[in-house]
């Protein structure tokens, strides 16, 4: 053998060894046995000071940080964290997956889109927010990731806030116990799942800048309490702080944020993630609590290294981030079952995402028995507006999931996704009703000409306008008024045929001057890749809703804690240059919001102002009705509460039994506020018994002085319902 070959011969087979891990280190860690924390702790003992700055930080994003030559092994996702071949330590590669795996398209890949997040909460189903969890994870790990980015669950504190659509509603014990089990289940297919973002970053305007005033029990008591819960029921092995600053410091270097409450009131052992371009230190955030850096390494790579040689990041608190990193990657099973790229299980996925939506569909009106509609009755169907002969539409920015073949309202091959382009995916609610109705003439009108549409709607049996409300990250909405005068579209429409039903795709609660002219309203959010055979589904009552309302549905914006929201000063922002990102970095000056309505978040707002609304909190009607009795409250360490539910109508169905406490007054709290729930299958003329035991948290107030919960002695009343505002069961109890 020539001594070139023989050289380049070994080399290779070094280099092979040292990237399949195969070198002869001893590797005590690999013993599954032994719990996370010690797998953990024998790593970082044979670490060099390099292995441990590079899992500290990503590679880089174009526009958002430089981009290191290591990027080149990612595996296309928003974040990549290089493995250690030596250590047989994978990468980690992580993907943004609100509703679904993002930047497929741009991959060559595909992506079931679920039901928007908020869709999801409505279902008021743990177990299909579980299931919601293990599809994204199973495409996740099909794709080659192995990290989830998904888990928003910021409050509804502001429904105009642009990434409304990605969260889970307005309450934390709805919102943290839904996320919960999304992460719950992501974790349980290996992948590293992530609760985002920590904490109060409720409006997109101005993010990067703005500072967020708010009282400690506020926020312990309502955003902050989403977070406790979620994590308490997931054991999440990641958390991404936010960009905004909190009471004066930044989120991603705020101690009281990160290691005061997170990781040391709620003993988190996971790791801390910034949020892309959230990180604008080393030594400080390092101090607070933050772990990673993220997109690449402004602050968490060299910067890191030399505070750590200069000792003004002390070798412990570096081992601390290295180890928590480590531990999570145990802990979810990422090193000891990395995933396989594999073919998406499309028409599985499509069965999840129909099922779920079926679950999420909100029936707000229903006059007369409108719906469902009987298809062998129907003569004449009119389809009018929101592109509903080809598609419904999606939310935007980084939650954004590619529809197979592109944007449906877009000619073939021009479909691309892009940043903040209005997304329609190919689920045509023109073809899901004509399949549910054959026999009908079923037209399509765009409604672009309201006296057009209207005419056609005057000709039909039924009207049915689809109308939309779109959303996305970086941007907020200025009100909640359905766009492109749809507003006057419905109204022509419902005063041209007065059996009209109006499906409502959005991402948020929207105003309805017409919501007494129509006949129906559903809201189907966005309804995700088979939307349109879900919603027809429960237009034709194949499907009985059940889904109610994680949030509340105003009157107006002048009923809003906030007239409107808190726009940047022209030097908090950026204009698209290209070295934005090192302004971003540095700190742009902050401009003040303050939450002043501080608990009162969503119902708890309009309970204690005394506020009508459109559409409560907890809200949703059926095609059956329920009663209610029994009611028995039982104190211990876990107050009982027992209660009988009947379904009293002709259909079987199901229905979210909700149950609030009223504090005593002495707490100092609004109303009330929802302390647990029962989502109760019912036959026709069925009756089940039902009990819910309160965790005591659910009934306690946050005592800033003793930094703990605490119940306030005294008299509780425990009602029960099927919405906030009908809640016909009531009994007091005294607690102590």
């Amino acid at each position: 053998m020539p001594l070139a070959v023989a050289i380049l011969s070994v080399l290779t087979s070094v280099l092979a060894s040292a990237q399949s891990g195969s070198d002869q280190t001893p590797r005590p860690w690999r013993n599954s046995s032994l719990s996370p924390d010690e797998r953990a702790a024998l790593v970082v003992k044979e670490m060099t000071l390099d292995e441990k700055i590079s899992f500290l930080h990503g590679t880089g994003m174009k526009d958002l940080s430089p981009i290191s030559p290591l990027a080149v092994n990612s595996n296309g996702g928003a974040g990549y964290v290089p493995g250690i071949p030596r250590l047989g330590i994978p990468a980690i590669q992580m993907s943004d997956a609100a509703y679904g795996v993002r930047q497929s398209g741009q991959n060559g890949r595909y992506s079931t889109a679920l039901p928007a997040n908020i869709g999801g909460a409505a279902s008021w189903d743990l177990e299909a927010a579980y299931q919601y969890g293990a599809l994204i994870a199973r495409e996740l790990r099909a794709q080659g990731y192995n990290m989830s980015l998904g888990g928003g669950i910021n409050l509804t504190r502001e429904p105009r806030n642009g990434r409304t659509f990605e969260y889970l509603g307005e309450d934390p014990i709805l919102a943290g116990k839904m996320v919960g089990q999304v992460m719950k289940a992501e974790q349980a297919e290996h992948v590293i799942g992530d609760i985002k973002h920590y904490a109060l970053n409720d409006q997109e305007s101005g993010r990067n800048a703005v500072n967020v005033n708010i009282d400690k029990r506020s926020m312990r008591e309502s955003d902050l309490l989403a977070f406790e819960i979620g994590l308490r029921e997931s054991n999440a092995g990641a958390v991404m702080c936010s960009y905004n600053r909190l009471n004066g410091d930044y989120a991603c270097e705020n101690k009281y944020l990160l290691t005061d409450v997170l990781k040391k009131d709620w003993s988190f052992k996971g790791f801390i993630v910034s949020d892309w371009q959230a990180t604008h230190s080393a030594a400080k955030a390092s101090a607070a609590g933050l772990d990673h850096e993220e997109p690449g390494e402004i602050f968490y790579g060299d910067a890191m290294k030399k505070e750590v040689e200069s000792v003004k990041v002390p070798m412990a608190e570096l081992d601390d981030h290295v180890r928590r990193i480590l531990r999570s990657m145990f802990a979810c099973g990422v090193v000891d079952d990395p995933p396989q790229k594999s073919v998406v299980d499309v028409m599985g996925g499509f069965e999840v995402a129909q099922k779920i939506e079926e679950q999420s569909i909100v029936l707000l009106r229903n006059e007369q028995s409108q719906l469902p509609l009987a298809a062998s009755k129907i003569g004449s169907i009119a389809i009018i507006g929101a592109h509903a002969d080809v598609g419904m539409i999606s939310g935007g920015g980084s939650a954004q999931v590619d529809p197979p073949g592109g944007n449906a309202i877009m000619p073939p091959g021009q479909g691309r996704t892009t940043w903040q382009a209005h997304i329609w995916f190919p689920t045509s609610p023109l073809k899901a009703i004509r399949a549910e109705a054959p026999h009908a003439n079923v037209q399509y009108d765009p409604g672009t000409n309201p006296s057009a549409a209207a005419a056609l709607a005057k000709k039909a049996d039924v009207a049915i306008v689809f109308a939309y409300q779109w959303e996305s990250e970086g941007m907020d909405l200025d009100n909640l008024s359905l766009p492109e005068n749809q507003d006057d579209l419905i109204a022509k429409v419902a005063a041209a045929n007065p059996h009209t039903v109006v499906v409502l795709e959005t991402g948020t609660a929207v105003t309805m001057p017409w919501a007494d002219q129509v006949s129906g309203i559903l809201e189907a959010w966005y309804g995700g890749s088979r939307g349109a055979e879900a919603v027809a589904r429960v237009l034709f009552g194949e499907v009985n809703p059940s889904a109610k309302l994680p949030m509340t549905f105003p009157k107006s914006e002048a009923d809003l804690p906030h007239l409107s929201i808190v726009k940047p000063p022209l030097e908090s922002t950026t204009h698209g240059e290209p070295d934005a990102w090192k302004k971003i970095a540095a700190g742009l000056p902050a401009f003040q919001i303050t939450y002043d309505e501080g608990l009162k978040v969503g119902y708890k707002w309009y309970d204690a102002e005394h506020k009508q609304v459109l559409f409560p909190f907890g809200y949703g009607l059926s095609y059956t009705t329920y009663g209610y009795s029994d009611l028995k409250v039982t104190p211990g360490k876990m107050v009982r509460v027992s209660f009988k539910v009947t379904n009293t109508g002709n259909r079987d169905g199901a229905e979210v039994a909700e149950v609030y406490a009223a504090l005593p007054e002495s707490a100092g709290e609004p109303p009330k506020r929802l302390v647990g729930w029962s989502k109760v299958k019912l036959k026709a003329g069925e009756s089940k018994e039902v009990a819910i035991d309160i965790d005591p948290e659910y009934l306690s107030i946050f005592n800033v002085e003793r930094d703990a919960w605490q119940l306030i002695p005294g008299g509780y009343m425990l009602m029960v319902g099927g919405s906030s505002q009908s809640l016909p069961l009531k009994e007091s109890v005294n607690l102590k």
